[in-house]
This record gives C-alpha cells, sequence and structure tokens, in this order.
C-alpha cells in the first residue's frame, strides 16, 4: 500500500523526443575529396552528399590558439593570458632557431647563465633546462637544423648534435606568443 502510494506521488517525465534537422551537412564528404562516404547514412547525411562538390573552409590556414595558463591551481586573469601572434608579428624564424639551440647548448655545458632563457621558455622548460645546467661538459657540434610550421605561428625543431662518437637529437616546438617565440616544448632524445 506505501508502496502504491509513493507511486502515485512520484513526478512523471515525458519523453520528448529529438528532431535532427532536414537536411545535414557534411561539408568534406564531396567526391572530389576521394572521401569514403559509404557509413554517411549510418550517421544521418544523405548519400546524394557524396556527389557535391566539397565545401571550402572559410580560412586556408590554421592558427595556434593557446589554452588558459593554470601553474598549481592559479588561474591568471584574462587580460594577462598570453595571446597568439601571426607570423608576421614574429621574428624570422631561422635565425631565431638557431640562436637559441646555441644558447641552450651553452647553459647545459655551464658557459652561459639559464637566466638567459627565461624569456623565451615556458616556465616549466625553464625548469627543466635549469635543472640540466652544467651536466654537459662537452660542447656538441650542430649537424642539421630541421624547421617545420604546421600552423601560422608555430614551430617544430628537431636538431642533430654530435658528442664524440654519439649523434642524438634535440626536438623543440616554439608558439609565438606575445609578439615573441616561445620555447613550449625541449627534449633531448
Amino acid at each position: 500500500m506505501a508502496q502504491k502510494k509513493i507511486l502515485e506521488e512520484a513526478p512523471s517525465y515525458e519523453l520528448k523526443e529529438i528532431r535532427l534537422p532536414k537536411k545535414l551537412v557534411f561539408p568534406y564528404a564531396g567526391a572530389a575529396n576521394g572521401v569514403d562516404h559509404s557509413a554517411l547514412p549510418l550517421f544521418g547525411f544523405e548519400p546524394a552528399l557524396s556527389t557535391e562538390a566539397p565545401v571550402k573552409p572559410l580560412s586556408s590556414k590554421l592558427y595556434l590558439v593557446p589554452t588558459p595558463v593554470r601553474f598549481e591551481g592559479e588561474e591568471l586573469e584574462p587580460q594577462i593570458q598570453p595571446k597568439p601572434s601571426p607570423l608576421s608579428d614574429l621574428p624570422e624564424l631561422e635565425q631565431w632557431v638557431s640562436r637559441f639551440v646555441v644558447s641552450v647548448i651553452e647553459v647545459w655545458s655551464g658557459k652561459r647563465a639559464a637566466m638567459q632563457l627565461a624569456r623565451w621558455t615556458h616556465r616549466n622548460i625553464f625548469d627543466g633546462v635549469v635543472k640540466a645546467s652544467g651536466a654537459k661538459r662537452a660542447l656538441p657540434k650542430i649537424r642539421n637544423i630541421y624547421i617545420s610550421q604546421p600552423i601560422d605561428g608555430v614551430g617544430e625543431v628537431t636538431v642533430t648534435l654530435r658528442y664524440d662518437e654519439r649523434v642524438r637529437s634535440l626536438v623543440m616546438r616554439f608558439e609565438g606568443v606575445d609578439k615573441r617565440w616561445l620555447c613550449t616544448e625541449l627534449s633531448l632524445i
């Protein structure tokens, strides 16, 4: 009897039917892109879309959108958050990278103060450079520097270094932030 009363007093929920738009747009399913479109009907897209020409994106370039900076639970105010910079506002990457690589090697060998790299490195990367400061006494020879720019304002760099008979790679990522290059990844492999 008590159970029946509880069920009668419980609120009833009405399930509503979810309606999808009549025509969904899947812009890159066109035959011109060579995309396999056999699964489109499974996801609610019309098979007729496979014969349509692809829709061009609004912009032909990808841009960096930095995530908010958080250190040990603190958040920075939006006014002082780093702002991405386009390639036109940044120094030339090739010259800048070669100077930065030489500086990092000199810090590792103890011939340069690590503080000189603080402005151009992310806080976490700077801590790693400081810990490795003076750890390597021998200066390597820089063999090659390879630079790629996957998106506007981002540079990915691989440097091959020769320590006596051993060849190692230094991998770095630079992001254009506040009109300067900022090293956000640095690893010696």
